[in-house]
């Protein structure tokens, strides 16, 4: 029984080293590998087929699947809102975020800007080509597109660059307020760019969920990376 207490006695200590938020950042990204892998599996089986079917129906005109439900102008919007996820914008993003935070010199910060969205990017890339599912062809693709199907790349792209640059500036960020400003607005350009992914028609809506879980798991390991590299801490000011 001894042999055992050692070792316990050694992790305990480990754990206790990392204070609470980054042992819950920890949780997190395994529970976003978790719902990824397992998202992952229930689209080899075949499983989300018939909800993925029934949502992309959902934003067709009844009877004419070549027009995508709202006005003209609706549907000009939302080709705007997918570029937000595309390479060119998240690179432009990403160059200027992490410019920023040198010029402010605050180097990890960049640093995990940095590693946050190349490893989602590379993790996309891969996990398309190791899965190969088609592009849904339900209905007629409104934007140009030539890589597999699952995971969406924007989503995954959008979901770890916004969501990493929320969590490196409210780790900056003394007031409640800017906080949750910088993380509404990092939802909201998440969710924009994976709804247009499915109402322009070239993603099932799995791989849009699939594509948030894999960018959140970057972004949740880039906010672990932080702590761990003993960035300073804020304050709670005032909300």
């Amino acid at each position: 029984m001894t042999k055992w207490v050692r070792p316990i006695a050694g992790v305990w200590r480990f754990v206790r080293r990392f204070e609470t938020q980054v042992l819950l950042g920890l949780v997190l990204a395994a529970g976003s590998l978790w719902a990824f892998l397992n998202i992952g599996s229930e689209v080899v089986e075949g499983d989300t087929h018939a909800i993925d079917r029934r949502l992309l129906l959902l934003l067709r005109t009844p009877g004419d699947l070549n027009n995508p439900i709202g006005s003209q102008a609706i549907e000009e919007a939302v080709r705007d809102a997918t570029g937000l996820g595309g390479t060119t914008v998240v690179t432009l993003v990403s160059i200027v975020a992490v410019l920023a935070f040198l010029f402010h010199n605050r180097r990890r910060h960049a640093l995990v800007m940095i590693g946050a969205v190349l490893l989602a990017w590379i993790s996309s890339e891969t996990t398309k080509s190791l899965y190969a599912r088609p592009r849904p062809d339900l209905v007629p693709h409104d934007v140009y597109v030539y890589s597999g199907s699952f995971p969406s790349g924007h989503s995954t792209l959008a979901a770890a660059t916004y969501l990493t640059l929320a969590m490196l500036v409210a780790s900056l960020e003394t007031r409640r307020r800017t906080k949750a400003l910088a993380y509404g607005l990092a939802g909201a350009l998440l969710v924009a760019v994976g709804f247009s992914r499915v109402y322009l028609g070239v993603h099932w809506p799995s791989d849009v969920l699939a594509g948030w879980c894999l960018g959140a798991l970057w972004a949740l390991a880039g906010g672990v990376a932080l702590r761990a590299m003993g960035a300073p801490r804020q304050d709670s000011g005032k909300a």
